[in-house]
């Protein structure tokens, strides 16, 4: 099936079109190939960005919470999060998808005006900003008190099409992108096989897992993730306030002393640490982004409360360098935190803070 990458690389500079080119794009749905148009993106209009990533590849969180999606001429800007503002202030700050037809490179020439023309009639054109509005909610059903939200998090998976993990295409555009060297991208595939014949490997375990641990240690610096937590099944899980603030100094605590705060399914008061992707960030410093108390359930469209605090860190994101069905997603889901996994610590140096994403 044919798969069609954006025009656009990582790092190019870009400018996002006009609203009124915008909305011409779009269909009666507010969207661009299934892909939603919100209006938290409109503030972005005739600005100019660096291309993050490119979106060839995302994370299904909706229906099959985890695995691969295919995504045709897509991106990520560089910064550009969704703030909520259109949803009753969802706190997420997901990582907004840009169609291509909504964007233009800075030197753009005529000929490429030319084809944004023709691709402004597929569009059907008849969108409006009070729709793109309106569109932000799902239509009332049974619970009609409770109102559900519509957004690119929630509509991911029709506006994307399945992806196996051993489609080796997705590595190869991983590269072609500009989204990942070579080298990182060979590293993270080659770990992952060893982890996946360590799982299935009939005889020589002892042998194999030693040999694993061993290439981990040197091409990742860190060993092969793992997690044993510590409350006992039927126990309640430790809380602690500390009552951070944002631009606060933490502390990720480090894997044992989380460890003590789990239940056996990995989670804290009902929030999940993600040990994969997580644990190595355990020991760094980062600067307290905010404290989210709400965000939009992505499969049900709810809005959902916390009843404790989790705090988000800059810079502090998913990676994918471990998930086996979706390895290097360029989605960058920040990491939701419980303030029982920090610790606040003075101003450090700014060598020693985590405040963007790993470089290669």
């Amino acid at each position: 099936m044919a798969w069609v990458l954006s025009r656009f690389r990582a790092g190019d500079l870009v400018e996002v079109r006009s609203k009124e080119e915008i909305l011409a794009t779009l269909d009666q749905n507010a969207c661009t190939d299934g892909m939603p148009f919100m209006p938290e993106m409109l503030q972005y209009c005739g600005k100019r960005f660096h291309v993050s990533a490119v979106a060839h590849k995302t994370c299904d969180m909706v229906r099959q919470p985890g695995t691969g999606r295919r995504l045709h001429a897509t991106v990520h800007l560089n910064g550009l999060r969704c703030d909520g503002l259109a949803h009753d202030g969802c706190q997420a700050e997901c990582n907004l998808f840009w169609k291509d037809e909504w964007l233009k490179a800075v030197d753009e020439r005529e000929g490429l005006r030319a084809g944004y023309a023709s691709g402004r009639k597929a569009g059907a054109g008849g969108c409006t900003e009070a729709l793109v509005m309106a569109k932000t909610r799902q239509p009332s059903g049974m619970d009609g008190d409770e109102p559900r939200y519509s957004c690119q998090a929630t509509q991911i998976y029709e506006a994307t099409q399945s992806l196996a993990w051993w489609d080796v295409r997705q590595y190869l555009f991983d590269v072609v992108t500009g989204n990942h060297s070579a080298g990182r991208v060979l590293r993270v595939l080659f770990l992952s096989s060893l982890r996946r014949l360590l799982a299935h490997v009939p005889i020589g375990y002892r042998v194999i897992n030693r040999f694993s641990e061993w290439m981990h240690l040197w091409l990742s610096g860190r060993p092969i993730p793992s997690l044993n937590p510590q409350v006992k099944e039927g126990a309640r899980t430790p809380t602690g306030r500390l009552f951070f603030q944002v631009g606060d100094y933490v502390q990720i605590n480090a894997k044992s002393e989380i460890e003590q705060t789990l239940n056996q399914r990995n989670r804290n008061r009902g929030l999940l640490f993600d040990f994969e992707e997580m644990a190595s960030y355990c020991g760094r410093i980062a600067r307290v982004r905010k404290s989210v108390t709400k965000i939009i359930e992505e499969p049900t469209g709810k809005m959902l409360t916390m009843k404790e605090p989790c705090i988000m860190l800059d810079g502090v994101v998913c990676n994918s360098e471990y998930a086996q069905q979706r390895l290097n997603c360029p989605r960058a889901i920040p990491s939701y935190w419980r303030e029982i996994w920090l610790r606040r610590v003075s101003e450090p140096a700014p060598s020693e803070v985590t405040d963007r994403l790993p470089h290669d």
